[in-house]
């Protein structure tokens, strides 16, 4: 009822605010986990990965990169739902309606690539079955790393503070959805696309998984527009409402050992993931300069939707 008799606005929305326009750009955005990502393409991943028969240890890596990111998926869509309930500005909650529904549909994507790829393959090569919720993809490290995010939000509820929500910012906006997907996507199409980023130089070949690198494309651009929104807030916090610029270096630095623990998690005899442990440790230093430098810009939405491959790393922060 307190939305209802609010006087003090002539509209309902502001669509020129920040989060209007992310909002605007979350609902022209859109995308299906079934409709846009072809059926032809799975396929075609499946025959590829059937042809790299034998490679036992790199279907592993893949099978561990996938659960990890599948599980992640789903615990942020759970874990976003306090800050929604202590919002107040409609804007920023129309824009938060869209992140949770695109978590969502990122948890749908790798539950269908699971069942729909990763079983098929595992089951034609008579190889062991296994399922995404299996403990074994799960080191110590990430289960902590989401224990801490779900405790951090949770507080908003009951202790929601200035301090509060720039710890709840730096977990969910700029570790995990930042740091940690953002990583783990750079490194899927490093290795699985054609003409993802130049990451490694231990020659292992792999297969081109276009079905794959389709839906991470998807789930990237989406993932851009939600760190760009926590990074605003964040900023807030810290320029406008006085929050100790070094509760967000603390709170993301003391994470960072979790990201590293995640990523190495996909460590094999042949592939070394330290490039990409090295990629996160930069990106967090780099997210804290643009936190925590006043006059810092971030960029506009357009260009955080865009993936960094496309754009160069100049207006990726």
């Amino acid at each position: 009822m307190t939305q209802i008799r609010d006087t003090s606005r002539d509209m309902r929305i502001d669509p020129d605010s920040f989060a209007g326009g992310y909002f605007r750009n979350a609902v022209y955005r859109h995308w299906d986990p079934y409709e846009d990502i072809p059926q032809e393409l799975l396929e075609q991943d499946r025959e590829r990965l059937l042809e790299f028969d034998g490679d036992e240890e790199g279907f592993e890596a893949l099978r561990t990169t996938l659960a990890l990111f599948g599980a992640g998926e789903e615990a942020v869509t759970e874990d976003l739902m306090p800050l929604g309930m202590v919002l107040e500005d409609i804007d920023d909650q129309m824009f938060l309606s869209t992140q949770i529904y695109e978590e969502a549909k990122h948890t749908q994507f790798f539950d269908r690539y699971w069942r729909e790829v990763i079983n098929p393959v595992a089951e034609a090569e008579d190889a062991e079955v296994t399922q995404p919720t299996d403990q074994r993809y799960f080191p110590e490290g990430y289960v902590e790393l989401f224990d801490r995010t779900e405790e951090a939000m949770e507080r908003l509820l009951t202790d929601d503070t200035p301090e509060n929500r720039a710890k709840a910012y730096c977990h969910y906006h700029l570790t995990v959805e930042s740091v940690l997907a953002q990583t783990g996507y750079y490194g899927i199409s490093a290795r699985f696309s054609e003409d993802g980023p130049d990451v490694y130089d231990d020659g292992v070949d792999t297969p081109e998984l276009e079905g794959l690198v389709e839906g991470i494309n998807y789930i990237r651009s989406d993932e851009g527009r939600h760190v760009g929104f926590g990074m605003h807030k964040v900023r807030g916090l810290i320029h406008e409402q006085g929050v100790d610029e070094a509760v967000v270096q603390d709170t993301l630095m003391d994470l960072l050992p979790f990201v590293s623990e995640a990523v190495e998690a996909t460590r094999t005899e042949e592939v070394d993931p330290t490039p990409l442990v090295e990629y996160a440790t930069d990106k967090v230093r780099r997210r804290i300069d643009v936190l925590t430098t006043e006059d810092a810009d971030l960029p506009p939405v357009e260009e955080l939707v865009t993936l960094e491959e496309d754009r160069g790393d100049a207006s990726a922060d």
